[in-house]
């Protein structure tokens, strides 16, 4: 059977089958923070949505790779190897990738006057099957438990 290609798709977690999507519009239509689109064994695709004047969060992933890359909105990105020093400082926007080794400090800001949304995909898996978290303030509580 033959998907509609008109369809609104869904936004959840499809597990580890395969997975054939519109990526931008999938990302450009999420409202969440940050749902997880597709988790497998090696790598985790998540949807992200940040308000202005939001941020991802400073954060540093020891084991985890990461690439990010914004479909529409103005951000700020920052890393470094030191939480104190962040020695990479770009202003990117749609169609920009973000690449983040892991056990590298980093951030993005939406700078812009629009909710900044972009695609993540951690490798190795970063969050649970199924993530879904309506806030950045769901999301913290969520993870310092």
């Amino acid at each position: 059977m033959h998907e509609n290609i008109c369809m609104k798709p869904e936004i959840s977690d499809h597990g580890a089958e395969p997975l054939v999507v519109d990526i931008e519009r999938i990302t450009k239509t999420n409202h969440t923070y940050r749902t997880a689109l597709w988790t497998g064994k090696q790598l985790q695709v998540t949807v992200m949505s940040i308000p202005v004047g939001g941020d991802i969060g400073l954060e540093m992933h020891p084991h985890t790779e990461q690439f990010i890359r914004v479909e529409s909105g103005c951000a700020l990105a920052v890393m470094g190897q030191r939480k104190e020093f962040m020695s990479i400082r770009k202003k990117i926007n749609s169609s920009y990738a973000v690449i983040v080794p892991a056990g590298t400090w980093h951030n993005i800001i939406n700078i812009g006057n629009i909710p900044l949304k972009l695609y993540s995909i951690y490798a190795p898996v970063k969050r649970p099957f199924g993530t879904v978290h309506e806030t950045k303030k769901v999301a913290e509580l969520e993870e310092s438990i």
